[in-house]
């Protein structure tokens, strides 16, 4: 009995793989193009995440994606031109599937992007600032996992229109988190490269925030003010203070901690906790003190 079940579990569960597959593969694809190259670590990365997905790119209608990915390895077709054919099928698979969740989807994409970035062991300057017209193109996606903290990162990263060399291992050791290199050198490198940087969370730029009926968690020490002026405030505006931070909250402000290492870098149990369920999928915005600040300004 217990086999059936996993059979069945199976089946039901292979559409929802194919289509988080499709819009990775769709994402990769964008980060593999953005910087107009395509090299050989880029083409070997494609190959070994095809092999990771084999047995479900073997299935009707997905098996188009097989001959042309073979062809490409048996240098039957130019490798731009592979990638260029293959993004056209993710958008042909996209337009004939009537269950498409837009939102799921666009999260896969933008995880299969920054897969695309990291799939030869460099970020270039020309890729993040196409990532940020990606961003720019995809604010639908706000409060959501990781797109608040990958916009955080790139904003932070582009203010003064200069990257550094640090700010583009940051970049790299955030996109590690979440994907997965299949090629053991570059994984290699880039654990070599980011083994000194520590990314906890990360703060929403720019943030939108709803009062009315909404919960509000703080947690840190607040540089401007206290904790009992600011729920009176929040109050005034139509939302409710908690003191603990549970799945139903919408927003956990995040005191200052003073490190002037990195703008957006926020530490803390509370903080871990709402990270956690972010990637869990729950909409929990984490917001900088200061960014709060100047928004309750605006408003009271």
């Amino acid at each position: 009995m217990k086999n059936i079940d996993q059979e069945l579990l199976k089946i039901y569960t292979v559409k929802s793989q194919t289509d988080k597959a499709i819009s990775s593969l769709k994402g990769f694809l964008l980060g593999i193009k953005l910087d107009d190259e395509i090299n050989i670590q880029e083409i070997k990365e494609l190959q070994k995440w095809i092999i990771a997905y084999r047995e479900l790119m073997n299935r009707n209608p997905l098996n188009e994606f097989m001959i042309i990915i073979e062809d490409a390895i048996s240098n039957k077709i130019p490798p731009k031109e592979t990638i260029d054919d293959l993004y056209w099928l993710c958008q042909k698979y996209e337009n004939g599937n009537y269950y498409f969740n837009a939102v799921t989807s666009d999260l896969q994409i933008l995880q299969g992007i920054c897969h695309g970035i990291l799939a030869d062991g460099i970020i270039t300057d020309k890729e993040i600032y196409d990532l940020q017209k990606w961003l720019d193109e995809n604010e639908h996606l706000n409060t959501y996992y990781p797109y608040d903290e990958i916009r955080s990162l790139v904003l932070s990263i582009l203010s003064d229109n200069k990257i550094e060399e640090e700010e583009r291992v940051v970049l790299m050791a955030f996109f590690k988190q979440f994907v997965q290199i299949q090629d053991n050198e570059i994984r290699q490198k880039i654990e070599n490269e980011t083994i000194d940087v520590n990314i906890s969370g990360l703060c929403t730029s720019e943030p939108e925030v709803v009062f009315e009926g909404k919960t509000f968690c703080i947690t840190g020490v607040l540089q401007r003010g206290n904790r009992e002026n600011l729920h009176r405030d929040i109050i005034k505006l139509g939302g409710i203070p908690t003191d603990s931070l549970t799945k139903k909250t919408d927003y956990l402000i995040v005191g200052d901690n003073g490190n002037p290492a990195w703008a957006f870098s926020c530490y803390g149990r509370k903080v871990e906790k709402a990270i956690n369920l972010r990637k869990e999928g729950h909409s929990i915005m984490l917001i900088h003190e200061f960014d709060f600040s100047d928004l309750m300004d605006d408003l009271l």
